[in-house]
């Protein structure tokens, strides 16, 4: 009875690695959890077509997906600030930066009085004050000029921000740089920075439920978390002074505005986009690979799988509220996809 019990669990191991004497093959990535939904649902519809493959990603910020690239314990990094000079400097080979696609920071608010009414509209000057602590009302003066058929409550502002390196926090201080110069003089960009207020929540589901459970609160996410908590979000300013809502038609005029020069390496901001139907708090999210792989089936699995993805996997992303790669940008992604050898 032992020998048999041993060897059907010896079998189900078997059986649990191979399909019809196939190897699964695992798939190791780690970083962003700006573009999480999207890959998740890209693993979910990728592991149907090829059933070889299986993905393993934690989603721990741009900032940890960059450091397990650089310590080689992932086969891809996720990130949606593009790696330093510095940081590629350190790398043990050459890394690849393949744009996936591009999203939306949103400025999600929980007040009770305004639930599900029409959006709020915040000017740079506003968001920036806000995060920086000289906004402290929600019926500041500022806020109800560009808002006067509202009726704001006299209420403190709880504001959330994101505690761990994070490439969401990167292009939003990104953006707060352009459009302030007493924030970029103070505080800066980066995954990290030294926030002069806030309540910090781990990944955009942390700033999330921060604003979701706490009154009169105001975070930054990536707007598929704010879709899935039922959270409001407010229409921004842009830098050619039209107020945009964040969609998937705002967020590729961004791209189209601000990739006109794409460098070969793909290393763009395209956040404070110009033109009528730019919404100016954008970004493209990255994967990052070395160009040269270690692991020959690895290496093989993982270009396919980015081929895929980079074609026939952005008819996935409008449903989720990401933008599609423009084509002529999907033409010349798959041609650096190519240099990867295995």
């Amino acid at each position: 009875m032992k020998k048999m019990l041993i060897k059907i669990i010896t079998t189900c191991l078997f059986i649990s690695t191979t399909i019809f004497g196939q190897r699964v093959v695992l798939i190791n990535g780690a970083g962003a959890t700006f573009p999480y939904p999207l890959y998740s649902k890209w693993f979910y519809e990728y592991a149907k077509i090829d059933k070889t493959v299986n993905f393993n990603y934690q989603s721990i910020g741009s900032g940890g997906g960059i450091r397990q690239i650089l310590a080689q314990t992932v086969d891809f990094g996720a990130t949606d600030a593009f790696m330093t000079d510095n940081q590629l400097k350190q790398a043990p080979g050459k890394i690849l930066h393949i744009p996936m696609t591009a999203g939306a920071v949103v400025l999600i608010y929980n007040i009770p009085e305004l639930k599900g009414k029409k959006a709020l509209k915040l000017t740079p000057e506003i968001i920036s004050k806000i995060y920086l602590g000289k906004i402290k009302k929600w019926n500041d003066k500022l806020i109800q000029l560009e808002n006067p058929d509202v009726s704001l409550p006299d209420k403190n502002i709880v504001v959330a921000r994101r505690s761990d390196g994070s490439g969401t926090t990167f292009i939003f201080t990104e953006y707060l740089c352009e459009v302030s110069q007493e924030w970029e003089n103070k505080v800066g960009k980066g995954t990290s920075v030294n926030w002069p207020v806030g309540l910090g929540g781990k990944g955009n589901e942390g700033v999330a439920g921060i604003v979701k459970n706490t009154p009169y609160s105001i975070g930054y996410v990536e707007i598929s978390y704010a879709m899935q908590n039922n959270l409001d979000y407010a229409m921004v300013k842009n830098k050619d002074g039209y107020y945009v809502k964040p969609t998937i038609e705002s967020i590729t005029a961004a791209i189209e505005d601000k990739a006109k020069n794409m460098p070969d390496d793909y290393r763009i901001s395209i956040v404070n986009a110009g033109g009528k139907n730019s919404y100016p708090i954008t970004g493209l999210t990255w994967v990052l690979v070395y160009q040269k792989q270690q692991d020959k089936v690895r290496g093989e699995k993982l270009v396919q799988f980015l081929k895929w993805a980079v074609t026939d996997g952005q008819n996935y992303c409008k449903d989720l509220l990401y933008a599609p790669l423009p084509k002529n940008l999907r033409d010349k992604i798959l041609k650096t996809i190519e240099t990867i050898e295995y």
